[in-house]
């Protein structure tokens, strides 16, 4: 046979395929509709499984096997998400327990934030609430995370990633453990100053105090002097060192901001090597509320420890057209090999779209969560 004939045939028989799946997918919306009116779940695991070990003893071969297994796969996955959206027009989706508000506060709220003053997380805090912000700070992120679970605080301030150091890995554990959600996020540029007492001159300094993400950061500038560098659990409570000390020999590198609420002189600015670092701070509440407009929304889950199994969570953004513009992954404590995924993705909670994703990440994952639109 040559050629174009064998093409002919492939042609004939993928005809019969695409026929004979608009037919399978028209059952599947009557199954849909019977779904509807007795509130059956849509996935249903072991009638896939039992379906998936049928069609492979069909098979004459191991190739075929495994090929009509995640040709299966990929058909009962349409026909879910065929159903998920059917669930979504007739309205039996549900409603998600987020409430849709114009505003997120009032003037009295009360926002908690990591570090001592002069911190980041304190100048992104006033970026996004305003100088007349009613704050107080706390030793840890966890700290601020009970603060706002308790009710002492009705927003959180938490450094969630930086541009050159990646994600603060302890923000997503605690995310995952509490039960707050992300309103809103707020990025401000990282320029690490060297600060000193006032009349303090470079060749004077012997120590230099900071965080050691700043003091790495700062390695290129620090590396031209032999200062003594020693570490810090917040550049704020360096500069705060330094400001106490009444030693001129003494140095700290932190904030703009910092120098000056401690009275301190800037002797070098943007001593860190990048001069585009950010980092992205997220406003976190005990309430389920956002903003009408929010247009990002971020959710963690678990996937079965299976081969295909993220991929198969990921096709609902394909199949409802969601961009995702961010997937993040945090090993689960106790479970060895098995990880929790977080996702940022472009969306509002009001829309069908959305709804119809989480409904199918919401049945084939474990432990799925919405941590907020923003």
């Amino acid at each position: 046979m040559d050629l174009l004939n064998l093409r002919k045939q492939i042609d004939e028989i993928d005809e019969q395929i695409v026929s004979l799946y608009e037919k399978r997918m028209d059952i599947s919306g009557q199954v849909a509709e019977y779904k509807i009116e007795t509130g059956k779940k849509v996935f249903d695991k072991a009638r896939e499984e039992e379906k998936l070990r049928k069609v492979k003893a069909l098979t004459h071969n191991e190739f075929n096997s495994h090929g009509i297994e995640e040709l299966f796969e990929q058909i009962m996955s349409m026909s879910r998400k065929l159903q998920y959206g059917l669930l979504t027009e007739h309205g039996s989706i549900g409603k998600l327990p987020f409430i849709g508000v114009d505003r997120l506060y009032e003037e009295k709220a009360r926002v908690v934030f990591q570090g001592a003053d002069g911190a980041y997380s304190q100048a992104a805090m006033i970026q996004y609430f305003g100088e007349q912000v009613n704050s107080f700070h706390v030793d840890t992120f966890r700290d601020a995370m009970i603060a706002i679970d308790e009710g002492s605080a009705d927003f959180a301030v938490l450094p969630i990633e930086n541009s050159t150091a990646g994600i603060v890995s302890e923000i997503y554990d605690l995310l995952a453990e509490f039960e707050n959600y992300i309103v809103g996020e707020q990025i401000i540029k990282i320029e690490h100053c060297l600060m000193a007492l006032p009349g303090t001159k470079i060749e004077d300094i012997e120590i230099v105090y900071s965080h050691p993400q700043s003091l790495m950061q700062s390695a290129r500038f620090l590396n031209e002097h032999n200062w003594q560098q020693i570490s810090m659990q917040n550049n704020a409570f360096a500069a705060k060192k330094v400001a106490g000390s009444e030693d001129k020999h003494k140095a700290a590198i932190a904030s703009e901001h910092a120098a000056k609420l401690y009275g301190l002189e800037v002797l070098a600015k943007g001593v860190n090597q990048s001069s585009t670092n950010s980092t992205r701070f997220i406003i976190v509440t005990n309430q389920k509320v956002f903003l009408k407009d929010a247009k990002k929304v971020s959710i963690c889950f678990e996937v079965p420890h299976e081969s295909g199994s993220l991929y198969h969570m990921l096709s609902h953004f394909i199949y409802n057209n969601l961009n995702m513009n961010r997937i993040e992954s945090r090993p689960i404590e106790g479970r060895n090999w098995e990880y929790r995924f977080f996702i940022d993705f472009d969306g509002n909670l009001s829309d069908s779209s959305v709804k119809n994703a989480l409904r199918g990440l919401r049945e084939e994952a474990r432990n799925m969560r919405i941590l907020g639109n923003y």
